[in-house]
């Protein structure tokens, strides 16, 4: 059942949001209290609506180790995406990619590349994302943009697009390196837009294992193997300066959340304590969208315009986490940002905002936008409007 009530005072339109069978709780009144954590930084978020559910020093930053390539696989996704390499591309391996000449890449993480080697696309990216491989992101980052250098800017342009205020990559590979930092929060938005943006780049992070060169190795993200969640994704970092890093995500039903855990002290902290995170989330809280793009949430007299009435929504699906058990007592209302609407609109023009209250009391904010496109009337139309609008402030002050 749908109830709506318009207020002409402050153009506010309420309706209770997804009534559940499950009652209602002294307990689920209460905020949980989240979980200890024992590392440097961490941060638990709802993938679909991006609302932090529990987070420490969140903006401190820190070296992101091997987490830096989930940069070097959205650039990798960005690039398949556009056209701009495929799967079945030859790369051949340069000196710069090869351990045995290359320092800087002894006793790391390796895919075991040979010089002169030509290697499909493809084994390259399953080698960075699955075996972790410096010496597989050196020969990608080599082939999509011509040095490790270029690559970098690449990384530090999307670091830019993707509003990380706190991230700045030195590396293709994530090896320490003076300069180069990130953050829990920053992890957690990076990791979002890897899972929205580059979907087939993604589902490589929840492969087990690779084998290239008759040399099998398994995925560094244990919790892949949980029993206890439906882990699929993401990466593991650990160096001597940054410690025990993780970014993991998981599903349950609808569902999504992606942890974050910089700084833990051992391999099996990490992984511990990223468990505990998406535990309790799963545990205390839902996400619910009770309003989707496709759909509108009102319709709205507009005035001068192509036609009297226009429909008004959202530009993208509103998602809400909320408290488990809290939902049937969800309001929604908006406010214009004018008090009437007038022609010209265009299809997604922001004309106010819809808020979500529990109690009263606002828990979130979405853009209210038009949901089509409105020209402004004929000659005639619009002097009729401007009469009605002027009859109907009159009246309307006189009535009140």
């Amino acid at each position: 059942m749908t109830m709506m009530r318009l207020s002409a005072g402050i153009h506010a339109a309420t309706l209770p949001v997804l009534l559940l069978v499950a009652s209602f709780s002294s307990r689920a009144a209460e905020a949980p209290v989240p979980p200890q954590v024992e590392a440097k930084a961490w941060i638990l978020m709802d993938y679909y609506s991006g609302k932090v559910l529990t987070a420490s020093n969140a903006d401190e930053r820190h070296d992101p180790a091997s987490l830096t390539k989930i940069m070097a696989s959205y650039v990798i996704g960005q690039a398949m995406k556009a056209g701009k390499i495929h799967d079945d591309d030859l790369v051949t391996i340069g000196q710069d990619a090869w351990a045995t000449g290359n320092p800087i890449l002894k006793g790391s993480s390796l895919m075991f590349l040979k010089p002169g080697d030509r290697i499909p696309v493809a084994e390259l990216n399953k080698g960075v994302v699955i075996q972790s491989g410096n010496d597989a992101s050196i020969a990608l980052a080599d082939y999509v943009a011509g040095s490790q250098d270029a690559f970098v800017g690449l990384m530090n342009n999307y670091v830019q697009a993707l509003g990380l205020k706190n991230t700045h990559f030195k590396t293709v590979h994530g090896l320490d390196a003076d300069g180069q930092y990130s953050t829990a929060r920053d992890m957690a938005l990076l990791g979002q837009a890897l899972i929205r943006d580059v979907p087939a780049e993604y589902a490589l992070h929840k492969e087990k294992e690779f084998t290239f060169n008759n040399i099998k190795q398994h995925n560094r993200n244990r919790l892949l193997w949980s029993t206890n969640l439906q882990v699929d994704g993401i990466k593991t970092g650990h160096t001597a300066g940054a410690g025990n890093n993780l970014v993991a995500s998981a599903t349950q039903g609808e569902q999504r959340l992606i942890s974050v855990v910089l700084g833990a002290a051992t391999d099996a902290i990490r992984f511990r304590e990223s468990e505990k995170l998406l535990t309790w989330g799963f545990r205390f809280y839902e996400t619910i969208t009770p309003i989707k793009a496709d759909k509108p949430f009102a319709s709205q007299r507009v005035w001068f315009g192509d036609r009297k009435e226009v429909r008004l929504g959202v530009a993208e699906d509103a998602a809400i986490t909320l408290p488990k058990d809290r939902a049937k007592e969800l309001k929604a209302s908006f406010t214009l940002n004018e008090p009437q609407l007038t022609a010209p609109l265009k299809k997604n023009q922001i004309v106010g905002t819809i808020d979500f209250q529990l109690n009263g009391k606002t828990i979130e904010q979405r853009p209210l936008v038009a949901m089509d496109e409105v020209k402004e009337g004929g000659v005639f139309s619009r002097m009729w409007d401007f009469v009605l609008m002027k009859l109907q402030g009159w009246f309307g002050k006189w009535l009140g």
